[in-house]
């Protein structure tokens, strides 16, 4: 096997390689650092670099393995860690010049569990600064490239977790959903997002007790997926938001024959990308040939589930970030000065209309799954914006009709408002430019297992990504 193809073995089976012996933590590590430096000046996806201690937890893991040792379910691999979350003693920037010189003094509960279960954190991916946008560039780091086609973003705000996977230089990946967080970035760069049910996976403070906030598993196949978020799961003694008992999510599905699947291209009212639309309908497809049914259904949606979206994240999102303008103006990117400053005009009467939509929202969707078992929808309207995009003040259009820059390009933040529901991205496509397109499979509130389901069934029968030339990023090495 070949360095190349080493950086792209799916993480489930580079565990059992390493349990049979074939394959050593050290060499798929000195793999993914070699593939790193021919895919970093390219893509940019990393901010701090842990090469030296993860090759020393790398040489520990191999001895447990050689030795027979009990080993824990991410013992040896190469865990790409956004640049958000703590680990204790170790710098992180959230991708700000007011925290270029923040050290953490505790370690985030994911990463804590991450740690915990083996994981090496040989990197911290890139985000836009407070993870506040659906592209990632910051003053402090430069431009996040997507992969596939440098000219366009790999996404945000989990863009440099998506990044590294697209360009092999991480096993898996750890992201943040808000607005779509998790699931941008995925379906930008052709690879499995998931954004678990509010409550599911502990979270810090403040934004554990946020329902539009969660973190959750990146990867290249389904089954990668479900091992990360196994060890993301969970309640914590400190965290009252999360729910018990803990999720174990099985590996293995029964098929989806007789499933009803409902499909609805624009949730009543974004505008498509024609190219995203095509790749939507051959993935329908792909549904009806596993032998489900599938349904276009009418939400009855209309552009206030997007702008109530919006105002509940200018409301507590904003303000967050609100409370730094003063000081630290200079500072900012013009994309966070813009949250900031709308923030301050957010009024208690203004959240609380979000939480009427969310209600009228759920009141048609929800007894739409008590008859079929998903709902199917594109992840991102368009495939991509370009790489420096800005939408404080950049444009962005869609069939020759503008849209709102910051997230009216992605048909994801419904899906924080509608926060219980678990939602997993699957890729479907390219467009003509190159970059990946995609589908959420969204489900009944707190209904993981069917949404897991339905991504198996449709990765077993769908062309697979990754798995040669032809079928990865045309970098350098590739």
């Amino acid at each position: 096997m070949s360095d190349l193809e080493l950086c792209y073995l799916p993480a489930t089976e580079a565990i059992d390689r390493f349990k049979a012996k074939t394959l050593s933590p050290v060499e798929l590590l000195t793999a993914v650092m070699d593939r790193a430096e021919q895919a970093e000046p390219v893509i940019n996806a990393f901010t701090y670099r842990h090469f030296d201690e993860a090759m020393d937890k790398a040489s520990k893991a191999e001895a447990k393995y050689m030795s027979g040792k009990r080993t824990r379910a991410l013992e040896g691999l190469p865990v790409g860690i956004k640049d958000e979350s703590h680990i204790k003693g170790k710098p992180t920037s959230n991708g700000s010049l007011i925290l270029k010189d923040f050290v953490a003094p505790t370690t985030s509960v994911g990463n804590e569990r991450i740690l915990r279960a083996g994981g090496i954190v040989h990197a911290r991916t890139a985000t836009p600064e407070f993870s506040s946008a659906g592209y990632t560039h910051s003053r402090l780091w430069g431009v996040t490239r997507n992969p596939w086609n440098p000219e366009f973003t790999p996404g945000g705000s989990s863009g440099g977790s998506a990044a590294s996977l697209a360009a092999g230089t991480s096993a898996i990946a750890t992201g943040s959903d808000i607005g779509g967080s998790i699931r941008i970035p995925a379906g930008t760069c052709g690879l499995v997002g998931y954004k678990p049910p509010y409550g599911r996976n502990s979270d810090d403070p403040p934004f554990n007790l946020d329902f539009y906030c969660h973190t959750g598993p990146l990867a290249r196949n389904v089954r990668d997926a479900i091992l990360l978020q196994n060890v993301l799961c969970g309640p914590h003694p400190k965290d009252i938001s999360t729910l018990r008992p803990k999720l174990r999510l099985p590996v293995t599905y029964p098929p989806i024959k007789d499933w009803k699947i409902a499909f609805s291209m624009d949730l009543g009212f974004f505008e498509v990308d024609p190219e995203v639309q095509k790749n939507t309908l051959d993935a329908l497809d792909i549904f009806r040939d596993l032998g489900a049914s599938v349904e276009e259904v009418d939400l009855g949606w209309n552009h206030t589930a997007l702008d109530a979206g919006l105002a509940y994240l200018t409301h507590l999102f904003g303000a967050h970030m609100g409370g730094l303008l003063d000081d630290h103006a200079d500072k900012m990117t013009g994309y966070v000065r813009q949250w900031a400053e709308t923030s301050r005009e957010s009024t208690a009467a203004d959240f609380l209309h979000t939480l009427e939509v969310a209600n009228d929202m759920y009141a048609t969707l929800g007894p739409l799954l008590q008859k079929y078992q998903v709902l199917v929808c594109p992840t991102n309207a368009l495939p991509a914006v370009p790489a420096d995009f800005d939408h404080s003040r950049d444009t962005v259009s869609i069939n020759g009709i503008q849209v709102n820059p910051a997230l009216g390009w992605v048909m994801t933040t419904p899906f924080n408002t509608l926060s219980r529901c678990p939602v997993l991205t699957v890729p479907t496509g390219h467009a003509s430019n190159g970059v990946p397109t995609s589908i959420q499979i969204v489900g009944q509130t707190y209904t993981d297992k069917d949404v897991f389901q339905a991504g198996m069934a449709y990765e077993s029968a769908a062309p697979q990504w990754f798995s040669g030339t032809g079928h990865r990023p045309g970098l350098a090495g590739s």
